[in-house]
């Protein structure tokens, strides 16, 4: 075989009722099925960030029929053409827990990667215009509801703010992002935060 460029691969948006297959000959399992058995727990590390970007996009008026794209350098991008980088936290995990999780979100300077080039910046910095840190609020496991959207709480800040702490670079606890970003905002609010925190970094760069 040649020596040739591969270009990026090209994704399709699922419908879910693709079957799996055998050359063309279908097999009783579905990508629905796929969906239910992998992505049902909410709860979990994995699917919650996913979620929570979804339900962040769904806020913003960001189209969901654009599929999401795993290795972007940042998470979402507005209709305005606001960057924004999502992260979440939760005090309740889907493993047995001796008490709730402390809340903490991880927020380095990354090298960004083109998936159509396959090239990686030599330069580490942050990617997106806004950061949404959303946190699982909900404290008791016997009614955690991921799909609740009253038991999210959102707090949006520019990236310069996190550029410009004195302390960590690379992670943020809660009281400190709360000094940062003032009080977190709710489902309805965040699409008015996203667009102060991005007005404000335009301002600044």
């Amino acid at each position: 075989m040649p020596d040739t460029p591969l270009p990026a691969h090209v994704a399709f948006r699922h419908t879910g009722a693709e079957s799996l297959h055998v050359n063309g000959q279908g097999v009783p399992f579905d990508v629905l099925s796929f969906w239910q058995w992998s992505a049902s727990d909410l709860v979990s590390n994995v699917t919650r960030g996913t979620l929570a970007e979804f339900i962040i996009a769904t806020a913003l008026g960001i189209d969901i029929n654009v599929i999401r794209r795993d290795w972007d350098a940042y998470d979402l991008t507005t209709p305005e053409g606001l960057k924004v980088e999502v992260k979440s936290a939760a005090y309740v995990q889907s493993w047995h827990q001796t008490k709730l999780s402390n809340i903490m979100w991880r927020t380095p300077r990354t090298r960004a990667w083109d998936a159509e080039s396959n090239r990686q910046d030599d330069e580490s910095r942050r990617q997106a215009d806004v950061y949404v840190l959303a946190l699982l609020h909900h404290q008791d496991k016997s009614t955690i509801d991921p799909l609740n959207l009253a038991q999210w709480y959102f707090f949006v800040l520019p990236s310069l703010s996190l550029d410009r702490r004195t302390r960590s670079q690379h992670s943020i606890t809660l009281p400190s992002l709360i000094t940062l970003a003032g009080p977190p905002v709710s489902y309805a609010e965040l699409s008015a935060a996203v667009d102060r925190a991005g007005q404000a970094q335009r301002e600044t760069v």
